[in-house]
C-alpha cells in the first residue's frame, strides 16, 4: 500500500483529519463547541483553525492530547490505530492476542480503519 515513507505520512495525516471531523460529528458538537473545550484546556484556537485541521491542514502533534480530550477519545483513536474511541492500545496488538486476526492487519494495512476514505493513487 505504501510506496515510500512519504505516503505513510500522508495517510496518517489524512486519518487524523478525518477522525477529528468524524468524532466531533459523532458527539454532536459544533466546531465552536470544540474550540471552547480546547480553550478550557489551555489551547487557544479558532473555528477556522479547527476547520482547516478537519480539511487536511497539518495538526501540530503538541495539540493531539488536548484535541483527543476535547473529543472524548484517545490519541490512539485519532491516529487511526484503534477503531474504539476510548481504547489506548492499538487494535493490531489486541488482534495478536485473539484467535482471529483481522484481514487488514494480515496485509500490513492496519493503520487505515474502515471509516477512513482511501487516498487516490498518485501518478508517477
Amino acid at each position: 500500500m505504501f510506496s515510500d515513507k512519504d505516503d505513510l505520512y500522508v495517510d496518517r495525516h489524512l486519518i487524523v483529519s478525518h477522525r477529528l471531523r468524524i468524532r466531533r460529528l459523532q458527539l454532536g458538537l459544533t466546531q465552536k463547541q470544540v474550540v471552547t473545550r480546547l480553550g478550557r484546556r489551555g489551547i487557544r484556537t479558532t473555528n477556522k483553525t479547527l476547520s482547516s485541521f478537519e480539511h487536511g491542514a497539518g495538526v501540530d502533534v503538541v495539540r493531539l492530547p488536548e484535541l483527543a480530550a476535547a473529543l472524548d477519545c484517545t490519541v490512539t483513536y485519532l491516529l487511526g490505530l484503534t477503531e474504539e474511541p476510548t481504547h489506548w492500545e492499538p487494535d493490531h496488538l489486541n488482534a495478536h492476542r485473539s484467535t482471529t486476526q483481522r484481514p487488514a492487519i494480515a496485509t500490513g494495512n492496519w493503520i487505515l480503519g474502515p471509516d477512513v476514505p482511501a487516498r487516490a493513487p498518485q501518478r508517477r
